[in-house]
């Protein structure tokens, strides 16, 4: 009888996680035979990717080789782009690069599976607003983030150049976690620049704003997180418009639905998310009008029961009376978790499989190296430094699921005496 064949495509968080503990238990054993399929050949938790685009955390430092991760965890990784699924030969379409000076053309590899699991994470969703895609930056994966270092680094390094100090005007559109984070982020960017001699872009001179659609900052939060995080960002020197609707953007400027606009050299995207474009390709299985695939409470998509999804790209909504779970770290996490026990049973045979529930530890949003803001269990609101250090360990957690407690705890004694004594800034 052969193992039983689980493939996993996408390694974010939860699917790296996912295949980690799949590995370590029906792996190991030679109980079901594990796939990981991703386009890139490393993985950086994304909730790092504000700190990286703003130079302020080196991503090399911090990835993990998903070839060197498989060989220690028992699973087979697989570099190459999802395409497509063949539901009747179970069989999912990758396509590969020929890694060559020469010009090869892309190749096709057909790949068996017993049980699919999807988890491709999000895009960002531009709602097709006219300039966003040319004059934007996003912050979707590690080459976009590293775009905006460099980006930034060079404004930076050309201003040395001139005579005279300038200014700098920074817009981020969209003030959900990831637009706040990067704008806190930001802020200390500047005044490193400064420090290490980069003093040609006045840091007074570097104007940021944050604008909102919504009527608050962190809608998907709490009011109470809100307003602890708008207190935050004034004393940060950050402007925030709210109520402020993108119509258009070009090369200098953002424009409002109202007949405003604001002038920005540096323009982030950051207002809305949606599931990968080659979720629409996929026939017969059904969607939410975000591409997001519709999953009962076993994660299973409801057209196939052999096709599972998680985290970003899944529409789920475990209980009638629940609303949609969103886009979070600690979802994509509990259900990758959850998934372990369920594939074990799957791949042991069994039909019957136990309904996702999750619980909701609170939300924390990162506003500097030593600050945050949350709330914990929906009513204990925490900030400071002890908000951060929570911040820190969900990271520290992660890395614990995917390289073991031991590893993790060097890594952290590591990055405290890298960071100590080295620049607070990428310049390079």
């Amino acid at each position: 009888m052969t193992a039983h064949k689980i493939v996993i495509v996408g390694g974010g968080a939860g699917g790296l996680e996912l295949a980690t503990q799949l590995g370590q238990s029906l792996g190991r054993n030679g109980k079901a035979q594990i796939t990981l399929i991703d386009q890139k050949l490393t993985h950086i938790w994304k909730p790092l990717l504000h700190e990286i685009a703003a130079g302020t955390l080196n991503p090399h430092e911090e990835e993990t080789n998903y070839f060197a991760h498989a060989a220690a965890n028992h699973y087979e990784f697989v570099l190459g782009t999802f395409k497509n699924i063949d539901r009747e030969t179970k069989q999912i379409l990758v396509e590969t690069e020929y890694f060559s000076k020469k010009v090869q053309p892309t190749k096709n590899r057909n790949i068996d599976y017993d049980t699919l699991v999807l988890a491709l994470g999000s895009t960002s969703n531009d709602f097709n607003t006219k300039g966003v895609k040319q004059f934007c930056h996003f912050l979707d994966s590690r080459e976009q983030a590293d775009i905006f270092q460099q980006d930034l680094l060079h404004l930076y390094l050309n201003a040395q150049n001139e005579a005279d100090s300038r200014e700098l005007k920074i817009a981020i559109i969209g003030a959900g976690a990831t637009g706040v984070e990067l704008a806190a982020e930001l802020v200390s960017a500047k005044n490193n620049f400064h420090k290490y001699g980069l003093n040609k872009i006045d840091p007074n001179k570097v104007k940021i704003t944050l604008i909102e659609a919504a009527d608050r900052i962190l809608p998907a939060l709490s009011p109470k997180v809100a307003e602890h995080t708008m207190k935050q960002l004034k004393q940060l020197g950050i402007e925030v418009l709210t109520q402020h609707r993108v119509a258009k953007v070009d090369e200098e400027h953002i424009y409002f639905a109202d007949g405003s606009s604001l002038e920005a050299e540096v323009k982030v995207w950051a207002a809305g998310i949606k599931a990968p474009e080659v979720l629409t390709q996929l026939e017969g299985l059904e969607r939410d009008n975000i591409h997001r695939l519709k999953v009962y409470a076993t994660l299973q998509t409801t057209a196939d029961p052999n096709i599972f999804a998680f985290g970003d790209c899944a529409h789920c909504k475990p209980r009638a009376d629940e609303p949609v779970l969103g886009p979070r770290a600690q979802v994509a996490s509990q259900q990758a978790s959850f998934l372990v026990n369920s594939l074990r049973l799957r791949a042991n045979g069994q039909t019957q499989l136990p309904m996702f529930v999750f619980s909701d530890k609170g939300s924390l949003v990162s506003l500097s190296e030593n600050k945050a803001v949350g709330e914990l269990l929906g009513q204990v609101n925490v900030q400071g430094f002890v908000a951060k250090s929570m911040y820190v360990s969900l990271y520290r957690l992660h890395q614990a699921t995917i390289l073991g407690y031991t590893q993790a705890g060097v890594m952290t004694v590591k990055d405290f005496v890298t960071r100590k004594i080295s620049p607070k800034i990428k310049l390079h």
